[in-house]
């Protein structure tokens, strides 16, 4: 059987205690199967699910740094659920457009 390869659905938003929260949707895979790396500026996600030939990949990049070190990842019920802070950041500054 040949592999499918496909973009797993992936949410993030930022939570009030300076962390990035993602969800990323991986039906029918099993945890083994999944493999995570992440850097400060985004993440890749590879997750094989064997019995279907489906392989679920997939590079993105964030706004803003994290801590990637400071990372961690729980898998329930199909769905990979990532959590890591935000990178402290030097000041903002507002700029004006023209």
């Amino acid at each position: 059987m040949a592999m499918v390869k496909m973009s797993p659905d992936v949410f993030s938003c930022s939570d009030d205690k300076g962390n990035l929260e993602i969800q990323i949707n991986l039906p029918g895979v099993k945890k083994e199967n999944i493999e995570l790396k992440m850097v400060e500026e985004g993440f890749f996600v590879r997750a094989k699910r064997e019995e279907t030939g489906v392989e679920y990949a997939g590079t993105y990049a964030f706004c803003c740094g994290v801590v990637s070190q400071k990372a961690v990842a729980r898998y329930c019920d199909g769905k990979l659920f990532v959590i890591v802070p935000y990178r402290e950041s030097s000041e903002t500054v507002n700029v004006e457009i023209q």
